[in-house]
């Protein structure tokens, strides 16, 4: 730097992350609370994340983390989050040691949950009865969210029928701390036939989360009035989603993940700036707002 300062960096993680709007709306958010800090992205692939972390100097503040990183980074933090702990996930990683001579370690956040569960409270969603379409990394966060907002059923229909025994068994039963009740989680592999177990969880659910990449809802089976239920699609690139573009079509409404990203995107930089997601930033609703206004919020079907 001309002036001698060093400036302090962070960066979006992921393949691909060419599209990621991330950098948009932290450069909008750190403009309103004055933070001279740089933001950008680098494309990386699992094997090579513990690499480039150990090799980041003293500048390097900490990074988000998205997919297929988001395990991997749970991996190497040197400590988590009681979030991060019980999902197995990490997609923020704020840097806790450094110094000449040594190398730095992290500690490991999950803000996809509490981004989630605050897009969906904010939009004015029912999550009582949820079911989330996907078994990856963002279906666990998609299950937790669903029980902040006091879920009394999960359902969670995929393709994999391993991945869905083992998020069924995880997390049946489980509960948020001081909830009157626990959460019920059961699985259904998709089926497009009016009779499964999907078109009969469909047909009660109040709101359904789809959490597959934004692609691959084009050719997704489900079952007739599946689009009834509102949905919120945790893909935002392009938009409307192909699946998005089916609800619509249908008269249904769906709501696009950018909402997640700037809500989870705030939990982040409370860490950053404070090393406490449940810090809230100064001036948090401006904060919100310049953030939405980067991300050029779409509109909704419906």
């Amino acid at each position: 730097m001309s002036d001698g300062v060093l400036r302090e960096r962070l960066a979006v993680l992921g393949s691909p992350v060419a599209h990621s709007r991330s950098p948009l709306i932290h450069r909008a958010a750190y403009a309103v609370l004055g933070l001279d800090w740089e933001y950008g992205r680098e494309r990386l692939e699992p094997e090579g994340l513990a690499g480039f972390l150990a090799a980041r100097g003293p500048e390097w503040r900490g990074f988000s983390v998205t997919m297929p990183l988001k395990e991997e980074a749970h991996r190497i933090a040197a400590v988590r989050d009681p979030v991060a702990e019980e999902s197995g996930v990490v997609n923020t990683l704020l840097r806790i040691a450094s110094g000449v001579g040594r190398r730095p370690s992290w500690a490991g956040f999950n803000t996809d949950v509490a981004g989630l569960a605050s897009a969906i409270a904010r939009a004015g969603l029912d999550a009582s009865a949820t079911v989330v379409i996907g078994s990856g990394a963002t279906a666990v966060s998609a299950i937790l969210a669903a029980r902040s907002l006091g879920a009394e059923r999960v359902t969670v229909l995929a393709r994999r029928p391993e991945a869905l025994a083992e998020l069924a068994a995880r997390f049946d039963g489980s509960r948020e701390p001081g909830a009157p009740a626990a959460l019920t989680v059961a699985s259904a592999p998709l089926s497009a036939d009016p009779g499964s177990v999907a078109a009969e969880a469909l047909a009660s659910a109040t709101l359904t989360v789809s959490t597959l990449p934004g692609p691959a809802g084009a050719g997704l089976a489900l079952p007739p009035g599946a689009e009834r239920v509102p949905l919120f699609d945790v893909a935002y690139s392009p938009w409307p989603s192909p699946l998005a573009g089916r609800w619509a079509a249908a008269g249904g409404r769906a709501h696009a993940g950018i909402e997640m990203l700037v809500e989870q995107a705030i939990v982040q930089i409370r860490i950053f700036a404070h090393g406490d997601p449940g810090r809230r930033l100064d001036a948090e609703e401006r904060v919100r707002e310049a953030m939405r206004d980067a991300a050029q919020l779409p509109g909704v079907g419906g």
